[in-house]
């Protein structure tokens, strides 16, 4: 069966959502846009079916850890359900600032601002400081967040391969002496689950004076001392100069963070419009964040189980013959090759009851569709199992 997600489209706006064959093709084969009925831990419920979630970037599990729901359920009762206003103005709390700091001592930066999205964050990090005369050095695998950040930015932009310190240096070359650049680059890559050459890149980038950004997002947590991320995995924090990623991935929460300087967040409180008008995070989830964050530091059994549980997975995989791309980390995808074969692993997947995402071009390369699957320390050795047993069983049905 062939299907696009995308389509180009008639003249008018209203035309073109009424005739688009992305939103037919979802009301008739659903691929996404599910919605869970109820969840416990890594299970789902679906459509009345209990399936295994192997698509959660819950890394660590902790979204159902008493100790974060019972922190939300106290910052609920006293300080109500959100702040209802932008943190310049009338809709900043203490709540922030403790857990700005407490960011920032874990992740070794002077100083932390937290946003209601990880998404926010990311743009932000890049489009508050980088300027129109600007050069953006960009690895082309990077998150659209990160994309969105350098368009609003109005800097120039050219792209060097994945995870290629040669042709990052070789694109550095290209640009003119003196023109100020800054450099993109993610810690983990969510996609491909491959882990940045930090000490290459970070060595090019000094040597051409670009000041850089790093989107940890999903090697928080994950990464590093007590999971304190990609920098610190390359004993490497003082060299990154922001630090950004999301809280609703290994701290169990919504909401995103930017860590740097002191000079460079406050300049980033008083420049970055999408920090100035953007309503704040809301107490439950600040606190539930913040007691992830304890746990992160005080259980390190978590990691631990993680980190087993992604060792086990991957072997499976790769007993079964299937692509992961080379994933080191957690994040594991299985390359099919092309839409209509991942769309039938996927389905296969589903009916012997393991929840997965399927990702194709062009929000990965052509020849690299996709199912994208994520390991958490939640995962039970039972259900470890049952996925070793799906897998199989979509292997021959694809």
């Amino acid at each position: 069966m062939a299907f696009s997600l995308f389509s180009r489209s008639p003249s008018t706006i209203a035309d073109r959502c009424k005739s688009d064959s992305a939103t037919k093709l979802r009301l008739r084969y659903a691929p996404y846009y599910h919605a869970m009925e109820a969840q416990q831990g890594t299970t789902v419920r679906l459509q009345g079916r209990d399936l295994i979630m192997l698509a959660s970037n819950d890394y660590l599990g902790l979204s159902f850890h008493p100790k974060v729901i019972e922190a939300a359920r106290e910052a609920l009762l006293k300080w109500g359900s959100s702040p209802t206003g932008a943190r310049v103005s009338n809709g900043s709390r203490a709540y922030h600032v403790e857990l700005e700091e407490k960011l920032a001592a874990f992740l070794g930066k002077q100083a932390c601002h937290i946003h209601a999205a990880g998404y926010l964050s990311c743009l932000s990090g890049i489009a508050a400081f980088a300027q129109k005369g600007d050069v953006i050095l960009a690895d082309k695998n990077i998150h659209s967040c990160l994309w969105d950040g350098i368009r609003l930015s109005s800097a120039t932009v050219e792209r060097f391969s994945h995870n290629n310190a040669e042709d990052l240096r070789t694109v550095a070359a290209s640009v003119p002496a003196g023109t100020p650049k800054m450099m993109v680059i993610e810690g983990v890559y969510s996609m491909e689950g491959h882990i940045a050459d930090l000490p290459s890149l970070l060595s090019v980038a000094g040597d051409y004076g670009c000041f850089n950004v790093l989107d940890d997002a999903h090697g928080f947590g994950v990464l590093g001392r007590q999971g304190r991320g990609t920098a610190d995995h390359f004993g490497l924090t003082d060299k990154v100069d922001i630090l950004c990623g999301s809280m609703s991935k290994s701290l169990a929460s919504t909401g995103g963070f930017v860590a740097g300087d002191r000079d460079f967040i406050e300049y980033l409180r008083t420049h970055g419009k999408h920090t100035i008008f953007s309503a704040s995070l809301s107490p439950s989830q600040a606190a539930a964040a913040s007691a992830a964050l304890d746990i992160i530091q005080n259980e390190p059994e978590h990691l631990d189980r993680l980190w087993r549980n992604t060792r086990r997975y991957i072997a499976m995989l790769q007993s079964l013959g299937l692509d992961t791309w080379g994933s080191e980390t957690p994040a594991v995808p299985i390359v099919l090759g092309d839409k209509q074969r991942a769309y039938a692993f996927w389905q296969a997947l589903l009916e012997k009851g393991v929840f997965t995402v399927i990702s194709i071009a062009p929000a990965v390369p052509p020849g690299k569709d996709l199912i994208r699957t994520a390991i958490s320390a939640g995962h039970t050795d039972e259900q470890l199992d049952r996925i070793g047993e799906a897998m199989a069983y979509a292997l021959k049905k694809s």
